[in-house]
């Protein structure tokens, strides 16, 4: 299965009648390896300092979390594992597996949970098959 399919059937599926606004999979060093075709363009150091965060947990909280220019306030996540961010009526979900970044985007009527669960179910996934 192409990286790219995960991203259609498994970050922009429906749930509960609902899609992420846009979605993609980047490697740690901050390659594509997937998309969808809304995804925002971002900067390297964008995904530098995502990382970062996974390293050191609470590093983005005072600066937010800033993914395509665009800038979300960090909210609860799980330390190295998991980071959400929030801007207005949308946010974003990042969940780190061994090899890549899983993103998801969303603003209303999905909800931040809606959001959380594609990504962080698609994310376990690709942890327990070695990505």
């Amino acid at each position: 299965m192409s990286w790219q399919t995960y991203v259609d059937d498994h970050l922009m599926c429906e749930m509960d009648g609902q899609h992420l606004t846009a979605a993609a999979i980047v490697g740690h060093d901050g390659s594509v390896w997937a998309q969808s075709a809304n995804f925002p363009q971002f900067k390297p150091e964008e995904i530098t300092a995502i990382m970062n965060d996974f390293n050191e947990p609470g590093s983005l909280a005072p600066t937010g979390l800033f993914l395509g220019g665009t800038k979300y306030m960090v909210i609860q996540g799980e330390p190295g594992s998991v980071i959400r961010g929030k801007k207005g009526s949308g946010g974003v979900t990042v969940k780190k597996t061994n090899l890549a970044l899983i993103i998801g985007i969303y603003d209303e009527p999905m909800t931040p949970g809606q959001c959380n669960m594609v990504v962080e179910r698609l994310g376990d996934y690709l942890v327990d098959q070695g990505f």
